[in-house]
């Protein structure tokens, strides 16, 4: 469930940053994700770490129409606590 989360997130910033800069298509998009760990109630105890192939499966189940249309996600798991866009192609 938080891959999913983690993807519409994803997917929303990567919306915006098409909007700003006019983008019809992007073909490939390059994610790192640190170790992320989030909590659904609030208890820091009750973390669950993003998987890789669900949060894959999850960007692919969102971004499949319009400007995600063949969109491929690469992701990368790296050092840190947190996400990133590294590349976006067009």
């Amino acid at each position: 469930m938080h891959d999913f989360l983690l993807a519409k997130e994803i997917v929303g910033k990567l919306s915006e940053v098409a909007f700003n800069k006019k983008l019809s298509h992007i073909k490939k998009v390059y994610v790192e994700i640190g170790q992320i760990a989030m909590a659904h109630d609030g208890h820091p105890e009750h973390t669950e770490d993003i998987s890789i192939e669900n949060l894959q499966f999850g960007l692919k189940s969102i971004a499949k129409d319009g400007i995600f249309m063949d969109t491929e996600f690469f992701i990368t798991k790296v050092p840190g606590d947190n996400w990133k866009i590294v590349d976006i192609e067009v």
